[in-house]
């Protein structure tokens, strides 16, 4: 008879020590990930947003998904955003992550997420820039950061995690104080040189690399002449940039389908023009060598995040912890086991 599994709580501290350092080999499981779905080895729905009239600003967001392979699990992250916690000296985003048994359906896992989400988001941003910059033929040596959260952070341990070395880094957010503290991070972790910039454009025109990691709801950049110097910009959160200046670059996403969605920029540039032909192809597309990005025009990553990368790394995390002995179970958990009692 099949045994209902164990059901095990993974809390952030056990999270953290899988993942810390360890984020090439991350980077790895997050492409393996991105190989499965463009296989179509995965199902990856929509994404399900719980908002609220009162708090337009605040949502909570599902995000189902099931992937074959080695990873052979389904799940789904709950993961909120109120944008209102920073002001109150805790992180905005939080989650949890539950993983199911591929067999018997049974939820054997529940992890603190908001570490593994922010995993996997550098994963695949570092992915995205090693990869389309070895393409184009040249990895930048100066970046700027729009938006100096735990996302920028994040993503900026992953790229110098996958060998990236930076001669500038540049630095711009809303706020003095978050720009500061961000300043003082890198130059406790860089040797380049480190700069504030009071305007977005200074920033932009200044980098080679750029890394949206903001909480805007709708563009806020909107001149494609700020770009013609032909960037690689990593565009994470998805709502900064202009229809306009999406139609003028080279567009890759993680998903078309989902990335069409929620008033993304690409969205909004899809809304504009009544197709999608502005968007070349997938992450997947140029791991593969289907399409191969050019280096005389700019070139825009915007993943949506998908499920299927938050399984991956949850599941990494799960068996690391139980094959180091730690895993704390809790008994009992599934109780009513006897059908007829």
């Amino acid at each position: 008879m099949t045994q209902a599994p164990s059901f095990a709580v993974i809390p952030g501290a056990q999270v953290h020590e899988a993942v810390a350092g360890r984020e090439e080999q991350v980077t790895r499981m997050v492409e393996a990930a991105y190989r499965l779905h463009g296989e179509g080895r995965t199902v990856n729905p929509d994404s399900y947003f719980l908002r609220f009239p009162d708090r337009p600003s605040d949502r909570i967001i599902a995000l189902p998904a099931s992937v074959k392979g080695d990873i052979g699990v389904h799940g789904m992250k709950w993961i909120s955003s109120f944008p209102g916690n920073v002001a109150n000296g805790i992180p905005r985003a939080s989650a949890v992550l539950i993983l199911n048994d591929a067999e018997t359906g049974y939820p054997f896992a529940c992890l603190e997420s908001s570490i593994i989400s922010a995993a996997r988001t550098a994963a695949s941003a570092a992915l995205a820039a090693a990869t389309l910059a070895d393409r184009r033929g040249d990895r930048p040596r100066r970046v700027g950061f729009i938006g100096t959260g735990l996302i920028a952070r994040y993503i900026h341990t992953y790229l110098a995690g996958n060998g990236f070395v930076f001669d500038e880094l540049g630095v711009h957010d809303l706020s003095p104080e978050h720009a500061a503290g961000f300043k003082g991070y890198l130059e406790r972790t860089e040797d380049g040189a480190v700069t504030v910039h009071d305007k977005p454009e200074d920033l932009v025109r200044s980098s080679d690399l750029i890394v949206f990691a903001t909480i805007a709801g709708e563009p806020h950049i909107l001149d494609p002449g700020w770009f013609e110097h032909n960037p690689l910009v990593l565009h994470v959160s998805l709502r900064d940039l202009s229809p306009e200046i999406i139609l003028s670059a080279y567009n890759v996403v993680d998903d078309v389908e989902h990335c069409m969605k929620a008033n993304t920029s690409p969205h909004l540039a899809e809304q504009k023009v009544g197709h999608r032909d502005f968007v070349a192809g997938t992450l997947y597309d140029v791991l593969t060598g289907a399409i191969t990005p050019p280096a005389d025009r700019p070139v825009v990553f915007s993943p949506f995040g998908l499920g299927v990368l938050d399984l991956a790394v949850a599941r990494y995390v799960y068996d690391e912890v139980a094959a180091s002995g730690a895993l704390s179970t809790v008994p009992g958990f599934f109780h009513e086991m006897k059908r007829h009692g």
